[in-house]
């Protein structure tokens, strides 16, 4: 019986060897450097494209890097180190004396020399276009108030007050005197309003217009009124008795386009300055001198 051909024993090696070598030595990807037409490496670059490298910021792909990059960017820019801060701002401009007489009229009462955080009572009043600013200050925790008047009574008025609320605000509120009972308006002619308590003080300052349509409880401002001056304590926001059973008062009517610095002494520094009290004191003078007979 004849033999089947015998096979070489080499003929088939270097097909397992090819079949073994094939998936380790496959063209890279497009994704791989030098890989496409013409060689272009990542994302379409060249390999000559050197501005293009500097463009794209490269990372290194190891955790520390990642993690150093993640606490700088979340931790070091909220202490404000590499950013700068802004300054503070203060919430509510002090009130300058200084401008009193010149640019606006003010009212003292208290002590001689006494200013805006030092008087029993302020106020200053000024024009700014078609609007009047009052800046208001009282020695209180309550309430501090100003009222339109025909005459130097309490009635008919129309009164702006600055009313310290439980809450720490200060709002401007508008009222009108029913005989001796302050009554709430909704309808409030204030605006630009802003207020602060500190050092015990309520203190703010609005605008209202001059001229204002007719209205009962709103008096145009372009007219001459006394002035009626009126602060005291409030029961959770409620403006209640004023301090002092007779509040000062503007002497004669006051014209918003006429800028005064009146001062007017309060009742411990009032004493001595009555005429009967300059009568007395120059009659016991004159006894002492001339002595008894």
């Amino acid at each position: 019986m004849a033999r089947p051909p015998r096979q070489r024993p080499g003929a088939w090696v270097p097909l397992l060897l090819l079949l073994l070598a094939g998936p380790t030595t496959c063209a890279a990807s497009p994704a791989d450097d030098g890989a496409g037409p013409g060689g272009r490496g990542p994302r379409g670059r060249g390999r000559g494209d050197t501005g293009a490298d500097e463009s794209v910021p490269r990372h290194d792909s190891s955790y520390g890097t990642f993690a150093g990059e993640f606490y700088d960017l979340r931790y070091l820019s909220e202490e404000g180190y590499p950013f700068p801060t802004a300054p503070p701002v203060d919430p509510f401009a002090k009130i300058k004396v200084d401008d009193c007489g010149k640019t606006k009229g003010c009212f003292r009462y208290g002590k001689p020399g006494c200013n805006a955080e030092t008087c029993d009572y302020f106020l200053s009043y000024r024009m700014i276009g078609a609007d009047v600013e009052f800046e208001l200050s009282a020695d209180t925790d309550g309430w501090v108030a100003v009222g339109f008047s025909s005459d130097k009574k309490m009635g008919g008025d129309d009164v702006m007050a600055c009313v310290h609320d439980d809450n720490g605000r200060v709002r401007i509120q508008h009222f009108y005197n029913v005989g001796q009972w302050a009554k709430e308006i909704q309808r409030n002619p204030a605006r630009d309003e802003e207020g602060v308590f500190e050092n015990n003080r309520v203190t703010c300052r609005f605008k209202r217009p001059v001229n204002v349509p007719r209205d009962e409880t709103i008096v145009d401002l372009h007219l001459s009124w006394y002035y009626l001056f009126a602060w005291g304590p409030a029961i959770q926001g409620s403006i209640t008795r004023h301090d002092i059973d007779s509040p000062p008062t503007s002497e004669r009517v006051v014209s918003i386009y006429k800028y005064e610095d009146i001062f007017m002494p309060s009742a411990a520094y009032q004493t001595f300055s009555s005429p009967f009290c300059l009568l007395l004191i120059v009659a016991l003078t004159f006894y002492l001198l001339m002595g008894t007979p």
